[in-house]
């Protein structure tokens, strides 16, 4: 019996040994599955990290053309509305020159109507007993010094 347990005792210790030897065998299994499972979703994240990087770097490029045309359209912009305001200006200088003038020539009417016995008495069907106008100032014929041209300054403009 002796011998019977000393061998039951050395077969228990062969499966001991055998099965640590297993046990062994699949913790070393499963550690190759972990560290292969491990590099592949190392690998996965450096893709996405990858592809995230690739995606900013488009986004930035767009945004940067982008920004090029927007600066680009504020300045033609900002470009039509100095040109426009130069015209402005020119088109208020001569509407205060005309309405300048428009006083002036509705002065000399309302004198002209305030003195109409200047030119002299006119009788019904006497046209013979028209006088030339006292002052050459009142002379219709003489009022050149209305009939100006406008005169604008368009160095301003820059087209």
């Amino acid at each position: 019996m002796a011998s019977s347990s000393g061998t039951s005792s050395g077969s228990s210790l062969n499966q001991n040994s055998g099965s640590e030897e297993d046990l062994q065998a699949l913790m070393d299994q499963r550690k190759r599955k972990r560290m292969i499972s491990n590099r592949e979703s190392a690998r996965r994240s450096r893709m996405r990290k990858q592809k995230h990087l690739d995606d900013m770097m488009a986004q930035v490029t767009q945004l940067r053309k982008e920004n090029h045309q927007i600066i680009n359209s504020v300045n033609i912009t900002t470009q039509h509305y100095l040109n426009i305001e130069a015209e402005n200006s020119i088109l208020r200088a001569q509407v205060s020159e005309l309405s300048h003038r428009l006083q002036s020539l509705n002065d000399i009417i309302s004198f002209l109507n305030a003195n109409n016995g200047v030119f002299g008495a006119v009788a019904a069907g006497d046209s013979s007993t028209f006088t030339e106008p006292i002052d050459s100032f009142l002379n219709p014929l003489n009022l050149s010094y209305l009939n100006q041209p406008i005169m604008a300054v368009a160095d301003m403009l820059q087209y």
